[in-house]
């Protein structure tokens, strides 16, 4: 990706907020080089640009062609004289406005990105006004925010309290949400997913089986407070004719992500959901064309992606995956082929990301020395790469110097740090996270309450 420098001497940086249950997620910048005035640039506190999306956290915005410089002006008056001698005054004050919107959503400077973390306060998987102020709590000029997992559909949830967007009533609730955060100046994308066969008859319309790529079913899971323990219905195996009905239901998903303002989704293939229970030779024992090989078992995640571009556009599509990752019984006898093959696959698609989890996170929370890295999936995707996994701020500047991303997720830091970039400038404590909150229904108590920095000093 090309990266874009800045003509001023503020320290910049963006961050990513995960969506998946106790994965990490934020997004962090990679460096962009400094000026002789500059202070030396930390390299997760540095601007990047994102296809259209310049990422960054300035203190004072400037751009080089923005409004009140010169170039701007020059510009702005060849335009104006084309205009009035082709299409006439009126024509041309419509045009300009037009213009004038779309470039400001492209030369913004988006401080923070905010990915995907499961919250569980979504009454009746309706997003609720308390959201509005979580997100816009860690929404910046120049940021951009992922939400929380989002389902496609009535088939999709396996936990309480999660949102959808397959229904008009989600697709209003959610459009407050957006207009905080773009209030705020930063691009807010939509995290949409299929649990799959991780649920039970409870959360299914009609009391039906959870779907799935396979009738094998979950052992019961010990849940991340360590004390409750989630029970899992025996899944349906999806036929063949009908897995065409859910790759729509994807598309549909990005439509009304669309219509609720967002400017973009994040495709969520990761972590033992639906899309990963087609990749995972552990799992899909088909015998159909979503199974057996490889290129058989992605055949469902290319689908996906090919519905979604064709609806919203590839610069505006994401995609998580956690290839190593063996949550919820979805392992893979060779993740380095299966992250290999991804990666060069979607390449082709021109995705805006790929957000990949680190070998390392084998399930939900746990840290171990692993030898596989990402380093070869990072060289075969040509778009933006961002890597979530255990990081902290020295491990994450370290990711980012050595070039093995571009962008570093973090999820747990930033749930307990709504301002976790000031802190990271300025190397600040952190805020401890509490673990029993993160899954409540409270709309206060461990979510929009954690204390920013200039409230302890």
């Amino acid at each position: 990706m090309q990266l874009m420098g800045t003509s001023t001497s503020t320290t910049s940086f963006s961050i990513l907020f995960n969506s998946q249950r106790e994965s990490p997620p934020l997004l962090i910048c990679k460096n962009m080089g400094s000026t002789a005035e500059d202070k030396p640039q930390i390299p997760l506190l540095t601007p990047y640009k994102m296809g259209k999306f310049q990422l960054s956290h300035r203190r004072k915005v400037v751009s080089r062609s923005g409004p009140g410089s010169v170039e701007f002006f020059h510009i702005m008056r060849f335009m104006a004289n084309a205009a009035l001698e082709v299409l006439g005054r009126l024509l041309f004050f419509c045009w300009i406005s037009i213009l004038l919107c779309s470039w400001r959503a492209i030369i913004a400077a988006h401080e923070i990105v905010l990915a995907p973390l499961t919250r569980q306060r979504s009454f009746n998987n309706v997003p609720q006004p308390h959201a509005v102020l979580y997100y816009s709590q860690r929404a910046n000029k120049g940021g951009f925010l992922v939400s929380e997992a989002t389902g496609v559909s009535d088939t999709a949830q396996g936990y309480p309290h999660t949102p959808g967007i397959w229904t008009k009533e989600q697709v209003e609730a959610w459009k407050p949400i957006v207009d905080a955060v773009h209030a705020k100046g930063a691009v807010f994308f939509c995290q949409i997913w299929h649990v799959g066969r991780v649920s039970n008859t409870g959360f299914q319309p009609n009391g039906q089986a959870p779907i799935s790529s396979t009738d094998k079913e979950l052992t019961p899971q010990i849940r991340a407070n360590g004390v409750d323990v989630a029970q899992f219905s025996p899944p349906r195996r999806l036929t063949t004719e009908e897995i065409p009905q859910i790759v729509n239901d994807f598309r549909l998903a990005a439509r009304n992500a669309m219509e609720a303002g967002f400017d973009g989704i994040e495709v969520h293939g990761a972590h033992g959901y639906l899309i990963d229970q087609f990749l995972k030779d552990n799992v899909n024992d088909r015998t159909d064309q979503y199974g057996g090989s490889l290129v058989n078992r992605c055949r469902f995640a290319r689908e996906i992606i090919e519905a979604v571009t064709a609806e919203i556009g590839a610069d505006r599509v994401g995609i998580r995956l956690s290839p190593f990752a063996n949550y919820m019984e979805s392992g893979d006898s060779n993740p380095n082929a299966l992250g290999l093959y991804l990666a060069e696959t979607l390449s082709r698609y021109e995705l805006l990301y790929c957000h990949m989890v680190e070998p390392r996170m084998k399930t939900v929370g746990e840290k171990s020395e692993c030898p596989h890295s990402l380093v070869p999936m990072r060289q075969a995707f040509k778009g933006t790469f961002i890597v979530a996994g255990g990081y902290d701020r020295e491990d994450g500047n370290k990711a980012v110097a050595e070039d093995r991303a571009d962008l570093v997720a973090f999820g747990r830091l930033f749930l307990a740090n709504p301002d976790l970039p000031k802190r990271f400038e300025v190397n600040a404590p952190l805020n401890k996270y509490d673990r029993n909150t993160f899954y409540i229904p409270d709309p206060v108590l461990g979510y929009t309450d954690y204390p920013f920095l200039d409230e302890t000093a």
